[in-house]
């Protein structure tokens, strides 16, 4: 096959996430927020806003920061699922890859050290909450052993239409 057909996997480093990070982290949100389905916000992140959101995940120590070519490809971080203490054992993951990168293996790369680090940190479940129509991230979470627990319909709007979230459950202990 000729090589500008083939997609070959990334060389990616998957490390935890710095303050210097933040400006990338933030494109990569705001990108998502503009054009996806996965963010359920219009309001792109302001630069101090960006500044506060991973300094909270920074001090968790749940955010992570894949590498590749030299540039941060994408980044993971996981956080407390719901705020009341019933629920402290069990953190929501959230996965993004910079557009044009996609299909490379930043994802999985990104979620396996993500569920290590959740493990490590000792939670007991990871919750992802996936827009119905996003298969891709449907099927990458699927590939490390979540499992469909259930879909709310209409939970959510963006673009003018009604959104369905899928929940999807992976014990960690």
């Amino acid at each position: 096959m000729h090589p500008i057909y083939e997609s070959s996997p990334a060389v990616v480093t998957v490390r935890p996430a710095r303050p210097g990070d933040a400006e990338a982290i933030r494109a990569i949100r705001n990108h998502a927020i503009e054009h996806t389905t996965a963010l359920w916000t219009q309001t792109p992140q302001s630069p101090a806003e960006a500044v506060a959101w991973l300094a909270a995940h920074l001090e968790r120590g749940s955010a992570l920061v894949a590498e590749a070519e030299g540039e941060v490809a994408g980044f993971a971080v996981h956080g407390p699922w719901r705020h009341l203490d019933g629920y402290r054992h069990t953190v929501e993951d959230s996965v993004y890859v910079r557009e044009g990168r996609h299909g490379l293996g930043i994802g999985s790369a990104l979620l396996a050290a993500l569920i290590a680090s959740a493990r490590d940190a000792g939670h007991h479940v990871m919750i992802a909450g996936i827009e119905a129509g996003n298969t891709a991230s449907i099927r990458l979470h699927e590939r490390f052993g979540f499992h469909h627990v259930g879909t709310v319909p209409e939970v959510g709007t963006k673009f003018g239409r009604w959104l369905d979230l899928v929940l999807m459950r992976l014990p960690l202990s």
